[in-house]
């Protein structure tokens, strides 16, 4: 159910935006971002389907580019100053497994810090969107 979920979140791509700072919020603002983003990145290099995708990235980096983007994208102040998802994923050749793969990781993570389901939700159709970008396969 939770994954059907995600799926339909995705499909919707495009359809979500961050009106105001509540999704921020519930995360905990920059700060409770950090360290989901830091659990989320330990889990993602051991990840047996995806690890593969992260292995030259240096953590620290990818936690700093993932905090910003999440925190912009939930309503937040930062800046994302990384390059475009487009460009960063263009010869990658990102199957849409994958990027199911690496949701599922983020929910993952998102539970083990005790995120409610429909904040999670709410943060998963604010990202839904880069799908198009990311999937290069």
């Amino acid at each position: 159910m939770r994954k059907l979920i995600a799926l339909l979140l995705l499909a919707a791509a495009g359809l979500a935006h961050a009106a105001d700072d509540s999704v921020y919020r519930a995360f905990g603002e920059k700060a409770g971002i950090n360290q989901l983003m830091k659990d989320f990145v330990v889990r993602l290099k051991a990840d047996p389907k995806i690890g593969h995708f992260f292995k030259e990235v240096k953590s620290e980096h990818l936690v700093e580019q993932l905090t910003d983007q999440l925190c912009r994208v939930s309503g937040g102040p930062c800046v994302y100053e990384g390059a475009p998802m487009g460009e960063s994923h263009r010869d990658l050749e990102i199957a849409r497994a994958d990027f199911n793969r690496l949701v599922e990781v983020l929910q993952d993570t998102m539970d083990a810090k005790g995120i409610p389901f429909g904040t999670q939700n709410r943060m998963l159709a604010l990202l839904a969107p880069m799908h198009r970008d990311i999937v290069t396969k």
